[in-house]
């Protein structure tokens, strides 16, 4: 339990000072106030005010786990302050607890389960906040949480079959690699005195130039990559760099389809399930939007929300692009004539995630062949490079 430092004043006014444990300042606060003592500061005993939040890892799957749990016990009618003091208990994890007891007691101090989470960025992603919120203001927290548990656990799934999938492809094109640096550093360049004379093609004048690159300027290409990946890594963090990457991921066959079928299911789901617990339109438009995952529907869905304000259907400033495949678009139009949104949404989001799944495994089963390809290629390359001057200098020799 953390542990702070105070100052306060006795009754007689003489000054104390003193170490107290306990779970947040309010709590300190409280304990001054029952020893008849009034605080003058309070201060964590590492020198954070107020117990600032430390950044921790905590894995999906635990995540999930409890989020599972959660939901389990507020169905049951478990208050939220008991529900998390039940969870401290069971959680057998010393950094997931150490964070419910944070959690638990910012709760108690009066604040949302919202506000709170959103002090965890490290642990709780702006979707998950984006999704606790909709539940809290709408009372439907119980089937929010039991959503991103099946959420991560898809997640999960889905992560482990690609992970496995990409295991052979992976050290197939490391292994290419190392082939490749290797016969560029010491293979090729024992060719090189032996076809001096012969006249080299284009393919081997690209070989013997990149093996004297790699041999002689070795350090300046990795030092070349590293400023590559340092350079990449700083755009990455502007929206301006995430907006063209994303038009980039979209042009991707069947990896782009996927990906913007899965940020449609997430929107439809979200903006589905808060319309069919009373939520406005609005300001389910608003909360759904941080919820997609993606920067480009995120802004259709916020120029979407400023026409229905207008007094527009939701359908017709989403038909303005092409990020929403035709046949949705019509489900949504014939959902607003038959006043039955959220039913509709729902089921797109089902229809959607089913089709997402396949063209996930569809995506992961085209890896393997296109980086043997690629592989091939390469080896190809090299063996043409260094064949074609041989060849040339055979038919000389056969012409004379």
């Amino acid at each position: 339990m953390p542990q702070f430092l105070y100052t306060a004043m006795t009754a007689a006014g003489v000054r104390t000072n003193g170490t107290i444990e306990a779970e947040s300042e309010a709590a300190v606060l409280r304990s001054l106030e029952e020893k008849r003592l009034f605080p003058v500061s309070v201060r964590s005993r590492h020198g954070e005010s107020g117990g600032k939040p430390k950044r921790r890892r905590i894995r999906s799957s635990e995540l999930g786990t409890l989020y599972s749990q959660l939901a389990d016990l507020i169905g049951s009618g478990v208050p939220l302050l008991r529900a998390m003091d039940s969870l401290v208990k069971s959680t057998p994890s010393p950094a997931l607890k150490d964070l419910l007891k944070e959690i638990r007691a910012s709760v108690a101090d009066g604040r949302s389960l919202t506000e709170t989470v959103r002090q965890y960025p490290d642990v709780f992603p702006p979707l998950h906040a984006a999704m606790i919120q909709a539940g809290e203001r709408a009372a439907f927290l119980e089937e929010v949480l039991r959503g991103l548990s099946g959420f991560i656990e898809r997640f999960e799934e889905l992560r482990s079959k690609v992970m496995g999938a990409l295991i052979y492809p992976a050290l197939l094109a490391g292994l290419g690699t190392a082939v490749m640096v290797a016969a560029l550093m010491f293979f090729v360049p024992k060719f090189e005195p032996l076809l001096a004379g012969a006249k080299q093609p284009l393919p081997s004048k690209i070989l013997f130039g990149a093996s004297h690159v790699v041999r002689s300027y070795w350090y300046l290409v990795l030092l070349g990559m590293g400023g590559a990946g340092v350079l990449l890594w700083f755009n990455l963090k502007s929206q301006t760099m995430k907006h063209r990457l994303e038009r980039w991921q979209l042009r991707i066959p069947v990896v782009g389809s996927a990906l913007r079928l899965l940020a449609i299911t997430r929107f439809c789901r979200i903006l589905g399930t808060m319309l069919a617990n009373g939520v406005p339109l609005l300001h389910a438009l608003k909360i759904s939007k941080d919820a997609t995952g993606s920067n480009i529907l995120s802004k259709l869905v916020g120029e979407a929300a400023e026409a229905v304000r207008d007094g527009k259907r939701l359908s017709e400033p989403l038909s303005r692009s092409d990020y929403i495949p035709e046949q949705i678009l019509a489900m949504l139009a014939v959902a607003e004539e038959s006043n039955n949104l959220d039913k509709v949404l729902v089921q797109i989001a089902d229809t959607v995630e089913r089709r997402t799944n396949r063209q996930v495994d569809q995506a992961v089963r085209l890896i393997e062949p296109v980086i043997l390809c690629l592989v091939a290629a390469a080896i190809g390359f090299l063996a043409l490079g260094l064949l074609l001057p041989i060849f040339t200098m055979a038919s000389a020799l056969g012409s004379k």
